[in-house]
């Protein structure tokens, strides 16, 4: 306390000589400002308590004022250069005993880290934060992962308050713009064939392939060239049956309604790979959770035919956690047994007869994902695959499924030798390689063959968290696509964070293998607590636009019930999702950075390039750009703004300049096509 009282003398006497001598210091607590412009990765900011709307209690201390945030989180005050300092006792609330949080608690003046806590875990003492602000314009008070996930990361920012000559000026503010704008024009009344050119399937496997068009209805379909084996239905556009033998065919897709016909190409390719684009797609942990149901799941495949979307290439309705039985949950719906007497996995009593609802999915055309751990337990304490890998492979294609996302979870107690451990203690036990690869690959390796030995198709995802450099092997164990990164949530600093991680993967994405940074976080999410995304209209954007560039599978992770205008223009803008599912299957990567302003470049089957121009700063990017040969993009280019699907003009990359100008947290999503 006397060096902090020693540090506000010295700065009071340094603005004395600025002539502000006059003005005496005065308090300003944090729980005094308007902290509704808080985002963080869960729930809501608490005032003078913890999120969970506890007492503030830091190491077995309590503390009467501060706030409860929960990691990803930030918070922007604009102080004008009003302030002397800025204290705090920060630290994890004791409210989570039983997890294993960790997070790191920073500072940043005017976009420079001024101070960090390093990482603090459960149980750790209240570390003082003490921060001279003499001068600072604005602060951002930021809570971010600890490396584990923010998984149970409830922080505290106990006993915060400022120095300040001027109490009247502080105010909270979020410098992205919060008013939502649609770009992409709605589509035509002509027919448009939408989504993936190419598409594979095993010889012997079940052929299920939508026509997704767009225009409007009644519409016809057909399809020249179809190989033996399989039939379109005219009416539905959906391709069922089976191929026998390997081998590829082009097939000349039609569709007609009264005011046109359109016609595409896709590439029917017959053999050992299938997933040749990214899947695209609906899962319900981000919206259900834990309270998914049978009816629920049957409510968002209409939900995808009524709202159109399945005109524009999204086809998997995909259960998360909570379809099988649960050994913790005193609701009696989840609680029954976990394996008949033969061992084979017994749905709950939400779901009953799987086959039945996957036929009911198969019957509008859509495809149907289930989940699984290779422990003994899920993340969420339901029964998992250990010890039964084979029979719950032969459940899943008995039942029709086609789409399997296979979660760490308590492996992690097995490698210990205790299979009964904490499934919710997922990230504490990481690999990074070496002598310990062979085990991280063992549970994966497994289900990947018993999968493959079955008599229908199924795309495998490693759900693993990017344990062990996963995208180096992920696909020669028979994976079709692995997450790169702890669990996203709706906060601006956790899809940031996911997004400039996923560089050191790219070159790894190719057909049939991609690399996963999670589920989409758009549109109403909450796990259990429904609210719209926290992130903002330009965040969304960004948000979206990149996944394409990545070439991510597209899981929606919103109540598809409860779409607004904005969300579903977001989700069916078909010049976007093109460069998601282009057949190159090119992973983008950041090729340039200009301060906060970095430059994703994603390479096309047909020699264009897709270019985002992502600002990740505080401050519109305003600027004349000319660098293409960084871009590798060189002669006369056609450029044509890919949201609002209109060409912006020519440029001669040798001479010309094009002129930007980004939004905050936001981006220009451009196609570059050469005009040869």
């Amino acid at each position: 306390m006397t060096s902090n009282i020693k540090l506000a003398t010295i700065i009071g006497f340094l603005f004395s000589l600025i002539g502000l001598n006059h003005l005496s210091a005065q308090t300003v607590w944090i729980d005094q400002l308007d902290l509704s412009t808080v985002t963080q990765g869960y729930g809501m900011p608490g005032k003078n308590k913890s999120v969970d709307g506890k007492v503030l209690t830091i190491g077995g201390k309590t503390f009467e004022r501060g706030f409860g945030t929960h990691a990803e989180s930030s918070l922007f005050i604009l102080l004008n250069k009003k302030a002397i300092d800025f204290t705090a006792q920060v630290g994890i609330d004791d409210e989570v005993i039983g997890h294993e949080p960790a997070a790191e608690f920073v500072v940043y003046g005017d976009g420079r880290k001024l101070w960090s806590s390093g990482v603090m875990r459960l149980g750790d003492a209240a570390k003082l934060c003490s921060v001279p602000l003499a001068g600072v314009e604005k602060i951002e008070l930021a809570v971010t992962d600890g490396g584990n996930g923010n998984y149970y990361d409830h922080a505290d920012w106990a006993n915060a308050k400022f120095q300040a000559i001027d109490v009247n000026t502080f105010i909270t503010t979020n410098p992205v713009a919060s008013k939502p704008y649609i770009l992409t024009p709605p589509p035509s009344a002509k027919p448009r064939i939408n989504g993936a050119s190419v598409f594979g399937v095993r010889p012997g496997s079940p052929f299920l392939f939508r026509v997704p068009a767009t225009g409007v209805r009644p519409m016809s379909f057909s399809a020249a060239g179809l190989p033996s084996g399989l039939k379109i239905d005219s009416k539905t556009g959906i391709i069922t049956g089976k191929l026998s033998k390997a081998g590829t065919s082009i097939v000349t897709l039609v569709a007609k309604n009264a005011e046109g016909k359109s016609e595409k190409k896709l590439r029917i390719v017959c053999g050992s790979q299938i997933a040749l684009t990214p899947p695209m797609g609906w899962n319900s942990w981000n919206c259900f959770a834990g309270e998914v149901s049978a009816e629920k799941v049957r409510r968002a495949a209409e939900a995808m035919v009524k709202s159109g979307l399945i005109n524009h290439g999204w086809n998997y309705i995909n259960i998360d956690d909570y379809w099988q039985n649960n050994r913790d949950s005193k609701d009696q719906t989840l609680r029954g047994m976990f394996r008949d007497k033969a061992g084979n996995i017994v749905p709950n009593s939400r779901f009953g007869n799987m086959k039945v609802l996957a036929d009911y999915v198969h019957g509008l055309g859509l495809k149907i994902g289930i989940y699984s751990s290779p422990g003994p337990w899920t993340c969420g304490g339901c029964a998992g695959s250990y010890g039964h890998e084979k029979q719950d492979a032969q459940s899943y294609a008995k039942w029709g499924f086609d789409y399997l996302k296979y979660d760490w979870c308590s492996y992690g107690g097995v490698i210990n030798g205790m299979p009964d451990n904490d499934p919710h203690k997922v990230s504490s036990l990481s690999f990074q390689g070496g002598d310990n690869l062979p085990i991280a690959v063992k549970p994966y390796k497994l289900m990947g063959e018993y999968l493959r030995q079955q008599p229908r198709d199924i795309v495998y995802s490693l759900c693993q968290y990017g344990m062990s450099d996963v995208w180096t092997w992920g696909g020669s164990i028979g994976g079709n696509s692995w997450r790169t990164t702890n669990d996203i949530t709706d906060a601006w600093a956790s899809v940031r964070n996911i997004v400039l991680a996923q560089d050191k993967a790219a070159a790894w994405a190719k057909p049939g293998n991609w690399n996963d940074p999670d589920m989409l976080v758009i549109g109403t999410v909450g796990w259990g607590d429904p609210h719209p995304s926290r992130l903002k209209p330009d965040e969304q954007y960004l948000h979206f636009s990149l996944w394409c560039l990545f070439s991510a599978p597209l899981l929606i992770g919103c109540d598809m019930e409860k779409f607004d205008d904005f969300t579903l223009n977001l989700l069916t803008n078909d010049e976007v999702i093109a460069i998601d599912q282009d057949p190159l299957g090119k992973e983008a990567t950041c090729v340039q950075s200009i301060g906060d302003l970095r430059i994703y470049v994603k390479e096309l089957e047909d020699g264009s390039h897709a270019v985002g121009f992502c600002n990740f700063g505080l401050e519109t990017v305003d600027l004349s750009y000319k660098d293409f040969d960084k871009l590798g993009i060189t002669g006369q280019q056609m450029v044509r703004d890919l949201w609002r699907q209109k060409n912006i003009g020519s440029i001669n990359t040798s001479n010309d300049e094009l002129k930007l100008k980004v939004p905050v947290h936001g981006v220009l999503l451009y196609k570059f096509i050469s005009k040869k």
